[in-house]
């Protein structure tokens, strides 16, 4: 059972990593580029929309984190679930701390500061969230060498 739990753990962390380099490398450019006049109408639907594709993953990554931190698998370096948790807290912190205020301020005072904004800062995610898919990685190769 603990292997299954890292197999889901890895598959969200790594549908995840995919989501946040793709934000960081097309998604927040182009928010950027959006006018003053449409920002908010933009803005809302992408929280609106990101939602539905980042919720279930994020759901998952929540969970068999717990699991993990409680029994990792056998042969998983102990210290890498707690590695990992720190890891997932530093992406979830930024995007509460970091991304959801410069999303208001896409739908209260739009400008191309904003877009430059959530590129900069999400820089914080997308490190976090692809150290985390290394260390699931490394996870499952010494799960399965055990």
């Amino acid at each position: 059972m603990d292997d299954v739990v890292l197999v889901l753990g890895a598959t969200a962390t790594w549908t995840m990593v995919g989501v946040i380099w793709f934000v960081q490398v097309v998604h927040y450019p182009l928010l950027g580029t959006i006018g003053a006049d449409r920002s908010a109408e933009v803005g809302a639907r992408h929280q609106t929309l990101t939602s539905f594709v980042v919720g279930p993953p994020m759901a998952v990554e929540g969970v068999t984190t717990l699991v993990l931190l409680a029994a990792a698998p056998e042969g998983v370096a102990p210290v890498l679930p707690w590695v990992a948790a720190v890891l997932l807290a530093v992406a979830l912190g930024a995007t509460v701390a970091l991304l959801v205020p410069r999303h208001r301020r896409m739908l209260d005072a739009p400008g191309p500061e904003v877009g430059a904004g959530l590129v900069a800062t999400n820089w914080v995610r997308t490190v976090a969230w692809s150290g985390r898919g290394v260390l699931l990685a490394v996870m499952l190769l010494q799960a399965l060498a055990a």
